[in-house]
């Protein structure tokens, strides 16, 4: 990579110089990003900025670091591309600090990744009572502190058995359910002819013997006709064959199949603590370890401060920072014992932060993402507090983000723009808040915009009731959700918002959730697949050429052959992260020749797949693609490509496609999730011609959300609080925006009255 000639004078060792930036849709940017400060990156979706900080800045830096080891641990790492950049001067290690959640693992918890539960085992081991042993002995992942029922897992499964079988039936007339097992399949023929029972028998007239040797029989060599094979009970190798595997790794009907007939309960044994009998005696101040972490974090750190003992002074100091920081970062209402898959986006990017508040490395590069997500404005003044702390310590703080909040409190603003995707990537200013305000760029105009409290609202046809309401906080809550109008749910993060509103509500007929959780599909998957524009683009592709429409689906017979229609080629490094590149036969095209030699209109099915939703819409005028194009502009994706693997999305935007399909659907209830995730404020008031348009076509929309234009242009504001976790769980207000910012004193009423009178 070449150094760049100009700035070598003493002050550009304090900036990190980036020239030439090319990465996706940059359009050949140069500046100077200010070390050992805080810089804001703001400008619409698809704009660049995580083509810049994600792409460009932070990929180089860890393609540097990983260059500095040797070619033998190199070799077993994933070989990271240069990003398309002409120089990049002065950088330091990055850290990303990202809304990746935090992995499905069953034994890591948010005592075990911040290492909360590390200290508090090693205070156990010098304070408890009796003593049992070094800090090993509390630990449920290791052989000395586990549970030996659960291996320290803390749950046992059990098996349905009458969604394994039907019992009325015999084998040979099907009584197996199990997935691969159907009549005359490979594991049906070795079941049927195992000898043990006779396959003409109905299940219900099995002899004990019969059936304890149809489910549970270990392995044992068998004779089918002329041929050996290896017989076991239906039990016991479904626990060998699927309960081994990860969930997550397993084919859709599998782990709809295991979801269905495996029964996940607390082990007798431990109670559900994961520890040994013996960790669970040893107790400080009265409480155990499990006690403590199954505590909510805001009262751990209570009990921790009662503590005091000069053998473990300098731990008990620096779980007491640990805790408080959680606390003050507004994740008070977890406890440690919760698994941290289990965490959303937001809360884990947060556990991450404090993790590194926590660090002694200096002038480090920290790359966050949106660490506003899921806050409420009361916590977002705690995320700035943090941000800040960070910055101070003298380390170089990136943030993309969109919230004003955040904005006004940078040392340095990066706007990039104009639009998104081909109508972006653009530098539109650098510089101060107070100069970005005077800008005149779409994010400088939109920085004091205020969305104006309802001036008239809309009266409900009829209600969704919620009585006497306990899931997880909830405090035997009652309330009516209106219907035929726009309602939203507020208060803090851990209140109790999203255990009312999906657990109780989603499940009823007639109501569609919008959420930011992962689509399922694989890598194949993408904006056209997923919302069926392939189909409409592949009739028009092969009425125009005259062949069949297969041809068209990189699924399918058009594929390239080396890369399977995938375009890339991925390499699997076992237990190392895989690597994949470009394929050389279509060059990431995914069609063969012959296909691509095909046009609609002069352009090719991969020209076409590539081309954002937006120059989609003018490509397509009428019929169906048209249609589905449009409901895709409307919820703010203009800039989408069709062909994007659904696995680069963010949750912002995995939930407006979900939207997107459901706005197809006959009138219903729609609830969504923090629609303005991702959004920038220019977007928001799209969103809410959006909502606005949902309800006056006949439907009703709850939505969960904490940004003030949104509580301001609901018809009705359900307020959970007053806190969050044990602090909260109650319904503060019930109302309208307007009865909220006069009459009540809520968390969200403060705030709320600050903006709409601002």
């Amino acid at each position: 990579m070449q150094i760049d000639a100009d700035n070598h004078d003493a002050d550009s060792h304090q900036v990190i110089q980036v020239r030439g930036a090319r990465e996706n849709n940059l359009r050949n940017i140069s500046l100077d990003i200010p070390k050992r400060r805080l810089t804001v990156f703001t400008g619409v979706s698809g704009s660049g900025k995580s083509s810049l900080v994600f792409g460009t800045i932070a990929a180089e830096s860890q393609r540097m670091i990983n260059e500095t080891y040797t070619a033998f641990i190199q070799s077993f790492m994933p070989t990271l591309g240069r990003p398309d950049v002409d120089g990049l001067n002065n950088l330091s290690a990055a850290i990303v600090v990202d809304q990746e959640r935090m992995g499905a693992n069953s034994r890591s918890t948010v005592g075990t990744a911040t290492d909360a539960y590390t200290m508090l085992r090693i205070i156990f081991s010098r304070l408890g009572t009796p003593h049992i042993g070094t800090s090993t002995a509390f630990s449920f992942n290791t052989p000395d502190g586990m549970c030996p029922r659960c291996e320290g897992i803390g749950q046992i499964s059990d098996i349905d058995v009458d969604q394994l079988v039907d019992r009325e039936l015999s084998v040979n007339e099907g009584a197996i359910t199990v997935p691969g097992y159907a009549v005359d399949s490979w594991y049906w023929q070795v079941m049927a002819g195992s000898g043990f029972y006779s396959p003409d028998t109905k299940l219900k007239d099995f002899t004990e013997q019969e059936w304890a040797d149809f489910l549970h029989k270990d392995s044992v060599k068998v004779k089918v006709g002329s041929n050996n094979f290896t017989y076991e009970g239906l039990i016991t190798k479904i626990q060998r064959t699927y309960l081994a595997k990860d969930r997550e790794a397993m084919q859709p009907h599998i782990r709809s199949f295991v979801d269905r007939a495996v029964v996940f309960t607390d082990c007798p044994d431990c109670g559900g603590t994961r520890l040994s009998a013996a960790a669970l005696t040893s107790r400080v101040d009265g409480l155990n370890i499990a006690d403590c972490s199954a505590m909510q974090i805001s009262d751990l750190a209570t009990f921790v401060r009662r503590l005091a003992d000069p053998g473990v002074a300098p731990l008990l100091t620096s779980l007491r920072e640990l805790l408080d920081s959680l606390v003050e970062i507004g994740l008070g209402y977890l406890s440690l014992d919760r698994p941290s898959g289990t965490l959303s986006g937001g809360e884990a990017q947060r556990v991450k932060m404090v993790r590194h508040l926590g660090s002694s490395l200096s002038d480090v590069t920290y790359v966050f993402d949106e660490p506003t997500i899921g806050l409420h404005p009361h916590d977002i003044r705690r995320m700035n507090d943090l941000l800040l702390r960070l910055r101070d310590k003298g380390n170089t703080v990136l943030v993309v983000e969109h919230k004003p909040e955040v904005i006004a409190i940078a040392d340095h603003v990066v706007d990039l723009g104009p639009g998104a995707g081909t109508a972006g990537g653009e530098l539109c200013y650098e510089g101060d808040v107070d100069g970005l305000r005077s800008s005149g760029t779409l994010t400088g105009r939109h920085l004091e915009h205020r969305a104006r409290l309802r001036e008239s609202v809309r009266a409900p046809r009829g209600q969704l009731s919620v009585k006497g309401a306990d899931l997880h906080n909830l405090k035997d809550v009652s309330v009516d959700v209106p219907l035929g109008v726009l309602a939203v749910v507020t208060g803090v993060a851990g209140s109790g918002k999203s255990s009312l509103i999906h657990g109780y509500l989603a499940g009823q007929e007639g109501v569609v959730v919008a959420d930011q959780s992962p689509i399922r599909g694989s890598r194949r998957s993408n904006p056209a697949t997923y919302t069926g524009l392939l189909s409409p683009i592949r009739t028009a592709f092969a009425k125009a050429n005259g062949v069949k429409a297969a041809l068209f689906s990189a699924n399918s017979e058009g594929a390239c052959p080396n890369c399977n229609g995938l375009g890339l080629v991925y390499t699997d490094l076992a237990m190392m992260a895989g690597v994949s590149s470009v394929c050389e036969e279509c060059e990431g095209k995914r069609f063969t020749p012959e296909v691509l030699g095909y046009e609609l209109r002069g352009k090719n099915i991969s020209e076409v797949l590539d081309m954002p939703v937006a120059e989609a819409r003018e490509f397509f005028t009428t019929g169906q693609a048209r249609a589905i194009l449009g409901r895709l502009g409307d919820v703010g994706l203009g800039y989408l490509r069709l062909g994007q693997p659904l696995n680069t999305l963010s949750g912002g935007e995995r939930q407006r496609l979900k939207l997107a399909i459901n706005m197809a659907e006959k009138s219903s209830t729609y609830i969504l999730d923090e629609p303005t995730t991702g959004l920038h404020m220019a977007d928001v008031d799209k969103l809410l011609a959006l909502l606005d348009r949902l309800v006056d076509d006949g439907n009703s929309v709850i939505v969960i959300e904490h940004h003030q234009a949104v509580m301001a242009h609901a018809d009705w504001l359900i307020d959970i609080g007053p806190g969050g976790g044990h602090a909260g769980g109650e319904v503060v207000f019930e109302g309208t925006p307007a009865a909220l910012v006069a009459g009540s004193d809520t968390l969200t009423a403060r705030h709320l009255r600050e903006y709409v009178s601002s």
